[in-house]
């Protein structure tokens, strides 16, 4: 049904209340966390992260292996669990999967599985969820991403998006762009703020759309030189504040809400609906 991604970016302030809180980590185990595309940014929120297929090629020396996964059935996630030799600890939205089925802890940290292919609540409740097994308060969240949700963010009128972030906001800007991708069909790329600055303003117009991730401390001093420099090259720059990357992602959901109503585009099934090059594309590599 059409209006998916919109219902459970609107329904996320109350699916954060229900994260489970009382769940934490083994004291002093070398942790790591997997997972694709969404899943894999949500990792990154949680520490040291490796994109699944990476795990698979060389396993990481650790005593514990997060793999998130919102139905359990990620292919390279499952691989990568089935490589590591270790504990195994999945974040999920279902009690029952394969990945449920070789896990020592099933974390279920959604009320139901998210129907929108554009995955916006289950990433926001997966990184809380890891944020809570650190022992991190997560129970300020709920109200500030309802205050987030409140933010008028419209379209912008360029074709291009430019989305950099850097330390604790590198894992935003990343799943920024996915879901402008997914969402609105936009040419959005996001890149680490410093890397940026290296080269790819080359390629850098009044064709693009900039947002920028302010962080902190010496992130947020590139920032602010990242944005002077796209400000330079005639390129339209937002600085975005940052808090948490449950509240920051917000603003980059309304924009592609935004961004899809304006193309006419429904955001749910990502361009693949049936008989579609996009679904023939995502058939070809197997189910993801």
């Amino acid at each position: 049904m059409p209006g998916e991604t919109r219902r459970a970016v609107f329904a996320q302030p109350e699916w954060l209340r229900s994260i489970p809180t009382d769940v934490r980590l083994p004291e002093g185990a070398r942790v790591v966390y997997t997972g694709c595309g969404t899943s894999f940014h949500a990792a990154q929120t949680g520490g040291r992260a490796v994109q699944a297929l990476e795990a698979v090629l060389d396993p990481p020396d650790a005593d514990v292996l997060v793999c998130i996964s919102h139905e359990g059935e990620t292919r390279l996630t499952l691989e990568a669990a089935r490589a590591f030799d270790g504990d195994v600890w999945l974040v999920t939205g279902v009690a029952e999967s394969p990945l449920a089925s070789i896990a020592s802890r099933v974390v279920v940290c959604t009320p139901e599985v998210e129907r929108s292919w554009c995955h916006t609540a289950s990433y926001t409740c997966a990184v809380a969820t890891l944020a809570a097994l650190r022992g991190e308060d997560v129970a300020w969240l709920p109200g500030a991403v309802e205050e987030a949700l409140r933010a008028e963010v419209p379209a912008p009128a360029q074709p291009r998006v430019l989305i950099a972030g850097a330390g604790r906001d590198w894992p935003t800007a990343q799943e920024a762009a996915l879901k402008l991708r997914e969402g609105s069909w936009t040419p959005a790329e996001a890149y680490e703020t410093e890397q940026l600055l290296h080269g790819y303003l080359a390629a850098v117009d009044e064709d693009v759309r900039a947002y920028v991730l302010e962080g902190s401390g010496r992130a947020q001093e590139r920032a602010l030189d990242a944005a002077a420099a796209l400000q330079a090259l005639g390129c339209e720059t937002t600085l975005v504040p940052t808090r948490h990357p449950v509240v920051d992602v917000v603003f980059f959901q309304l924009l592609t809400l935004a961004l899809a109503d304006a193309r006419g585009v429904d955001p749910d099934p990502i361009r693949r609906t049936p008989g579609s090059r996009w679904a023939a594309a995502a058939g070809s590599a197997w189910p993801i």
